[in-house]
């Protein structure tokens, strides 16, 4: 780019060919295919490792480059992938031709295959520019709007919402009203909502990697059994930071005794403690909760977590997550809601490990 946020320079393999016809290429041991030959690249990857495109921002670019090579046997390409490419200052893409390059150039100088889809294209060359346009629009000040950026699909691991010009009405067709109301509030509500539905029906494979947190019509908030505070397997300033971490404001301490609700009141200010789960409900009766019981094995009726993560983000309405130690208790709540199981069977950790591993799932970034 001419304001030198962005650098590309275009290397002509056929320059380190061999002999008169400049020979990149020659027959695969074994196939009769024809692949393009390994010195010949080496010589390619010294040029443009030591002849960077160029300076950026008045400084020259000398750490090591990142070499990919763009095949159908490499990693599917992601939004994550491209976050990290972007991060390095120089990236060398090699653009293979009929059968590919030779395996032991691959082993000894490229540090990562890349594949854009499960097809077969005659060049390495549309993925290399596919690369270098998602990679360019990250670097800040080439997207004009950095919000662009952030709202873009994949980019919170979820699809954009619909968006929408003049004219108004368009062959039967009219711009949702809440777009026009001027309500930001209401706006943004409608577009988290939008980005939830077609993400459900279009790539419900997606929601397992994506932050759920602003999609959420009305929250988490998380409800703990607690029977000893003073158990080393338990640690309510643990489950007190991650409440603080996600945002999540204040959660919820049930003790029947009242003795230790005392002792976890001067403790832990920031907990709420109630003495029954019932009191939970009504300190939240107009929120429409969906209540979900996390265990850590599989039981009877129990949901995969990605199943929980799906029908949390199709309430309207609030999401009350409870924990306990003693699972026991949890199975005694005869109440409307799902139960969950999110852990390995032989995993045995403590129940703030527990909580952390759960918030991590569903409200953790990419």
């Amino acid at each position: 780019m001419s304001n030198g946020l962005v650098g590309v320079n275009i290397v002509n393999l056929r320059e380190f060919g061999k002999g008169n016809y400049k020979q990149l290429d020659d027959y695969a041991f074994g196939s009769g295919g024809v692949l393009f030959a390994a010195p010949q690249l080496k010589s390619a990857l010294e040029f443009a490792m030591s002849n960077p495109s160029v300076s950026f921002q008045d400084r020259e670019v000398d750490r090591k480059p990142f070499v990919i090579f763009p095949s159908p046997q490499g990693v599917l390409i992601s939004q994550e992938l491209i976050e990290s490419l972007a991060a390095h200052e120089h990236v060398i893409i090699f653009c293979g031709h009929y059968e590919g390059i030779d395996e032991r150039f691959i082993e000894k100088y490229v540090d990562l295959e890349i594949s854009i889809g499960d097809c077969v294209l005659t060049g390495g060359e549309i993925p290399a520019m596919l690369i270098v346009d998602a990679m360019s629009r990250l670097v800040p000040g080439v997207v004009g709007k950095n919000n662009a950026v952030i709202e873009d699909s994949f980019y919170r691991g979820m699809l954009d919402n619909p968006n929408y010009t003049r004219p108004y009405s368009w062959e039967g067709l009219e711009v949702p009203e809440v777009l026009l109301s001027g309500n930001k509030n209401e706006i943004s509500k409608w577009r988290r909502r939008e980005a939830v539905e077609r993400t459900l029906i279009r790539r419900p494979d997606l929601i397992s990697r994506a932050s759920i947190r602003e999609y959420l019509s009305d929250g988490i908030k998380i409800a703990i059994f607690v029977e000893n505070v003073e158990d080393e397997n338990f640690n309510l300033s643990g489950v007190s930071e991650l409440c603080k971490a996600y945002d999540l404001g204040r959660f919820y301490v049930i003790a029947k005794n009242r003795e230790l609700r005392e002792k976890i009141k001067i403790s832990y200010p920031e907990a709420k403690i109630l003495g029954n789960f019932a009191k939970v409900i009504e300190d939240d009766i107009n929120k429409n909760l969906l209540i979900v019981k996390v265990f850590e094995k599989a039981r009877r009726n129990s949901l995969h977590s990605l199943e929980v993560k799906r029908r949390c983000l199709e309430h309207k309405g609030r999401i009350l997550f409870v924990f306990s130690e003693n699972e026991n208790r949890l199975e005694e709540l005869n109440i409307q809601g799902l139960s969950s199981f999110m852990y390995d069977e032989n995993m045995n950790v403590p129940l703030n490990i527990k909580i952390g591993i759960t918030l991590d799932r569903f409200l953790g970034r990419r």
